[in-house]
């Protein structure tokens, strides 16, 4: 019989740790390979972790609430399997690259989770994991509030049941405490405290409780209101070149190239070009600096089955051609629809666009997806009567229409820089050659 260790899996690149949510087999319990063993939850994504061997779960290294580092064992499975490759007498270490199973992708996606989850204070050496980190950004808490919770773990650490038990003494404190707003003087910073209104249920309502998933999408967006005073700007584009072009490659390229082709490719193309032309949208803001992005990373916000969103990130979409971000793009797609992207495809973006035209809609007024300063939203395309001007005077011809939106952070652009750039956009769009080859 061997024992081998069963180690916390690579996650990205960006993942040092992850904490212990769950463990889903008890020590003594049969597991067969592939099973998972233990639930476990980073600042970005929600996890389990597999067994890659069968055997029976002999111990559990880390207790619920612990955090694990990348590379460390959390559990030794005693085996007899000819598979098994490794013992705790017989390695130092050993390396697991992340697993294959499905993701429950937490929310939004890219560096986005890294915005909003709250860090270690600079005068402070208190410890806290990644899941009550995201528990207390959930719930609102600033850092100084966090600090204060007593913690009952081991180094007085505050665990997941130490949050929870003062949140909830929390909440019935603060049940009918009024919104209070304050306005700041030149040389203050501006306090906002506001108490969600008590709800009461009606006869035949039925209460949803959120998943982990939809809170933090929750608390993203609202968090991105409070943070942008976000600006709206709307624009028609042509676009009958475009759809005239899918129309003719679309059959010759799935039977080269395997993969269907859709619109998406070609807005994202117009919106690395556009970013390029105007590099002051490519932007993020750090308190009064702002932080030029070398790096034109672009996020394509998805519908996931469950009904939440997910926005997987292109990286460095300007180095590809057509075909390439084709490609990134339907293998991103699927993979958000299967929860199988891994953190890092989450992480990054600089500027984001969503199709609101895939649910029927012609225009739409997104939300920025922070620390980013704008984001497109396209829009249904719709065949329209339009005045066309030629040699011979003006016509009336029937064109494929589409609205495009840029909601946009008014700190850092103004209505000038916006409204140019969603114009651009636009004429990239419009002089899109319809003899393109691909």
């Amino acid at each position: 019989m061997a024992k081998v260790e069963l180690i916390m899996p690579k996650m990205g690149e960006s993942v040092a740790e992850a904490t212990v949510i769950k463990w889903l087999k008890n020590v003594g319990e049969t597991i067969e390979m592939d099973e998972s063993v233990l639930e476990i939850a980073t600042d970005k994504v929600d996890s389990e972790v597999p067994s890659a061997v069968e055997g029976v779960l002999v111990e559990q290294l880390f207790t619920e609430d612990d955090v694990v580092k990348v590379g460390q064992a959390v559990a030794i499975i005693e085996t007899d399997s000819s598979t098994a490759v490794a013992s705790v007498d017989e390695v130092d270490e050993v390396d697991v690259e992340a697993p294959k199973e499905a993701i429950i992708a937490s929310e939004i996606v890219e560096k986005a989770m890294e915005t909003t989850t709250l860090p270690k204070a600079a005068d402070s050496n208190k410890f806290f994991s990644p899941l009550v980190r995201s528990i207390a950004q959930q719930e609102g808490m600033s850092m100084s509030e966090l600090e204060s919770v007593s913690g009952t773990g081991k180094d007085h650490r505050v665990t997941k049941k130490d949050i929870l038990n003062y949140l909830k003494n929390r909440s019935s404190a603060k049940a009918h405490i009024p919104q209070q707003i304050n306005t700041p003087s030149a040389n203050q910073s501006t306090t906002v405290q506001i108490s969600s209104p008590t709800i009461p249920a009606m006869e035949g309502d039925e209460i949803i409780e959120m998943d982990r998933m939809r809170k933090m999408i929750a608390n993203h967006m609202v968090m991105s209101k409070h943070v942008s005073p976000h600006v709206t700007s709307f624009v028609e584009a042509d676009v009958t070149n475009i759809v005239t072009w899918r129309t003719n490659v679309k059959d010759a390229f799935f039977a080269k190239e395997g993969e269907k082709i859709t619109f998406t490719p070609v807005f994202i193309e117009a919106v690395v070009k556009a970013i390029k032309d105007f590099p002051m949208i490519n932007v993020a803001v750090d308190g009064t600096n702002i932080i030029k992005r070398k790096h034109i990373n672009v996020g394509m916000a998805a519908a996931l089955p469950s009904g939440n969103l997910i926005v997987p990130v292109i990286k460095d979409a300007d180095q590809k051609n057509m075909i390439g971000l084709t490609k990134t793009v339907n293998d991103l797609a699927r993979r958000a629809r299967a929860n199988t992207l891994k953190p890092d495809e989450i992480a990054g973006g600089t500027f984001t666009l969503t199709n609101v035209g895939g649910f029927g809609n012609v225009m739409g007024t997104p939300i920025i997806n922070q620390p980013q300063v704008a984001i497109m939203a396209v829009g249904a395309i719709v065949k329209k009567p339009a005045v066309i001007e030629t040699e011979m005077g003006d016509v009336i011809a029937i064109r494929h229409k589409m609205f495009c939106s840029l909601s946009y952070d008014h700190r850092v652009v103004d209505g000038s820089l916006g409204g140019k750039f969603l114009k651009r956009f636009a004429d990239y769009l419009e002089a899109f050659d319809p003899k393109t080859s691909i």
